[in-house]
This record gives C-alpha cells, sequence and structure tokens, in this order.
C-alpha cells in the first residue's frame, strides 16, 4: 500500500472509531447536543475522505480505468455528481 493509501486507511479507521463512540453514546444515552456535534464530526471526516480519495484516485479513475474500459466516464461522473449531492 502506497503513502497516501495508507493516509486514506488511517482515516477510515478513526471514522470507524468515532462511529463505534456515536453508538456508545446513543446507548448511554448521552445528551443530544453532544450526539449531534459528533455526527458533525463524522461528517465532515466522511466528506474529508472523499476529497483524499479524489485527489489520490483522479487521474487513475479517469484516465487509467477509462481506457481499459472497466469504468466509462459518464459513470464516474454519475458516482461524483452523488458524492458532491451528499454535501
Amino acid at each position: 500500500m502506497d503513502a497516501e493509501r495508507k493516509k486514506i486507511y488511517n482515516r477510515l479507521r478513526r471514522i470507524e472509531g468515532q462511529i463505534r463512540g456515536l453508538q456508545s453514546m446513543v446507548e448511554r444515552p448521552e445528551p443530544c447536543v453532544d450526539i449531534l456535534t459528533q455526527l458533525a464530526a463524522v461528517t465532515s471526516a466522511m466528506k474529508k475522505t472523499g476529497i483524499a480519495v479524489l485527489r489520490v484516485n483522479m487521474k487513475r479513475c479517469l484516465n487509467g480505468a477509462a481506457t481499459k474500459g472497466r469504468i466509462r466516464r459518464d459513470e464516474f461522473e454519475a458516482a461524483l455528481t452523488r458524492y458532491i449531492d451528499l454535501s
């Protein structure tokens, strides 16, 4: 695994830990304000991770995979639109 992919993997592991923390907060139950604050933090972390994935893989996604017939540009654009619409 190259260094950039390792950073993305580590981000996802941290997010996984945040989600487990949220599950515990709901179980206890913690105040709504605290849960919403943590949900906002997880949402932000996911968005930043998505941007990192795009940045690291943009060239490969658009060029390499498209030329090998594994993905069509319109499929990539649709996936990108779905990601952006989540923001």
